[in-house]
């Protein structure tokens, strides 16, 4: 069943503020998010402005989505390889940097449409490195039973920007024009890149080298394509997020043609959905205890629905903010809790690559539904975008009955100190490949409970890194039973002894306590030799126990 319990009671919604690192890079982000957000409203109304396609409004949100999409995974396999906090560097100098270049341009009377789209991609880049990085460290820098309250504090602080950010953004604009917002955004972007080169926390080190990209991108998404509970959460939040930024892509038209607003309008329904997503946000620990989280998921995702027809249907200022506000709780509602899902049901070595695979998913979702429904409002209308959206989401809201999430009990996220076996050969690191078999006895009576643990640890060594693992019976004697797989290399095969959780080992010598046999069961460790004459060296078989 699913678990309930996300927060656990030795952990308040405040907590993980004491921690001296995650306070200043929480505090220092939030002041980045009231620039951004004072930006994104100064952007999204200048190309309301400057162009006369629906489209192109609505790219200004799919243009900081999309490099997401492309980047994160490699950003994702270079958080988990190398520093997280140099990672994090690199992607808020990035932003900075395009928040700067667009001060500059409207400084100098240089913006185009398509300059903003240029620019906004290159912030969304540095959105790309920064993001995984940053979520992925929360679990190095506080305790796993933080770990909630820090995703939901996150989620907290930017809509409690949300909430005054686009207000100011349009009070900001409406009286000081556009450079005032893009200037204000470019020095509060510098308050996160410095807070983190100020503050250093202790990363548990790997007793084993960095891996190759390449390897690291591979190994994450077998990780991620394998953990049933990871693949629903993305495959739901890709959904959500193509249903639900209809809100966010479209809400400059609706300030324009539907209500006949200006930017103060604009950052007035801005400001609602950040307030209901704020008040939600600090709800959020007491409403996962009332309401069963797939249920709870569902009328979050219904409230987003609920918002597009409201804004579909409505002409007022007032119903709209209102509107907005159920829409805001919702959204928060549902993206907390996807995050926490990834974030839990990721083991340390390969967070960083789950949370960046989460993060291009949802990011592609995002820019496709900004297009397919500026698409569909610049070809059909307005309200009709709006309310196909609602129907999208409609279904969202059912899909978490269909693939629902099932975490388990939350086990060590940290892997093994695996020592490696005594060889009678000196390997090097990317020696193989190495086959590994185990031989068990097993009596005709634990048969049962045998393929049980064997299932289970199919699922454990597969997601670990071991290629073509299989089970194999005796046919002379039924009892004995040989479990295979192989490893690329020998670096590879101690990675992966490295990545077993003891919930992993434990399932290991359930194993071993049914084996019918004199000792423990033994392990073949073995290096595949090709027949080529210029490689002919016998290279022996070395036999170690289980540990």
């Amino acid at each position: 069943m699913q678990r309930e319990d996300l927060h656990p009671s030795g952990s308040t919604t405040f907590a993980p503020l004491q921690n001296v690192a995650f306070r200043s890079i929480w505090t220092s982000t939030q002041i980045a998010n009231l620039g951004w957000l004072v930006q994104t409203v100064a952007i999204s109304w200048l190309m309301a402005t400057i162009s006369a396609s629906d489209l192109m409004v609505a790219l200004v949100q799919a243009s900081t989505t999309l490099p997401a999409f492309i980047l994160s995974i490699v950003a994702g396999a270079i958080a988990d390889s190398f520093s997280r906090r140099s990672v994090m560097v690199a992607g808020l100098s990035l932003i900075a940097l395009a928040s700067i270049v667009l001060a500059l341009s409207a400084g100098f009377g240089f913006v185009s449409p398509w300059l903003i789209l240029g620019l906004g991609f290159l912030a969304g880049c540095g959105f790309a490195l920064n993001d995984p990085a940053w979520h992925a460290s929360v679990g190095d820098i506080l305790d796993k039973r933080d770990i909630p309250s820090a995703v939901t504090l996150m989620s907290v602080g930017y809509n409690m920007t949300r909430s005054i950010g686009p207000a100011l953004g349009g009070a900001i604009l409406a009286f000081l024009g556009p450079l005032a917002a893009f200037v204000f955004a470019a020095f509060s972007n510098l308050a996160p890149l410095g807070s983190v080169l100020r503050n250093k926390w202790h990363v548990r080190s790997s007793p084993l080298p960095p891996e190759r990209i390449a390897t690291a991108i591979h190994d994450g998404m077998r990780f991620t394509a394998l953990s049933s509970d990871i693949r629903a959460a993305i495959i739901r939040a890709t959904l959500f997020g193509l249903a639900a930024i209809s809100i966010l892509a479209l809400l400059p038209l609706v300030a324009r043609d539907r209500l006949a607003g200006g930017p103060i309008i604009y950052g007035i329904l801005f400001a609602g959905f950040g307030t209901g997503a704020c008040i939600a946000g600090l709800s959020n620990q007491y409403l996962r205890k009332l309401v069963p989280q797939e249920w709870l998921m569902a009328i979050a995702a219904i409230a987003c629905a609920l918002c597009c027809l409201a804004l579909a249907l409505t002409s007022s200022p007032v119903l709209a903010t209102l509107a907005l506000a159920v829409g805001g709780s919702g959204w928060v509602i549902t993206w907390t809790g996807f995050d926490v899902w990834v974030q839990l049901a990721s083991p340390r070595w390969v967070v960083g690559r789950t949370l960046s695979i989460y993060y291009a998913c949802l990011s592609g979702g995002m820019a496709a539904g900004s297009w397919i429904w500026g698409t569909v409002a610049q070809s059909y209308s307005l309200a009709a975008s709006l309310e196909l959206a609602a129907g999208a989401l409609f279904l969202v809201a059912a899909l978490g009955f269909v693939l629902p999430v099932l975490l388990g009990e939350d086990g060590d996220q940290y892997g093994s100190d695996f020592r490696a076996p005594e060889l009678a050969l000196d390997l090097k690191p990317r020696s193989g490949p190495i086959a590994a078999k185990t031989v068990y006895s097993i009596a005709e009576e634990d048969l049962e409970i045998f393929l049980g643990h064997m299932r289970t640890r199919r699922y454990a060594v597969s997601r670990a890194g071991a290629r073509d693992w299989t089970l194999q019976r005796d046919l002379r004697q039924p009892s004995v039973w040989t479990e295979t797989f192989r490893t690329p290399t020998w670096m590879d095969f101690l990675r992966l002894n490295h990545r077993l959780s003891p919930a992993d080992h434990e399932i290991s010598q359930l194993l071993s306590s049914l084996h019918k046999g004199d000792s423990l069961p033994q392990t073949d460790l073995a290096i595949e030799r090709t027949t080529d004459a210029l490689r002919t060296r016998s290279r022996p078989i070395a036999r170690v126990s289980r540990p």
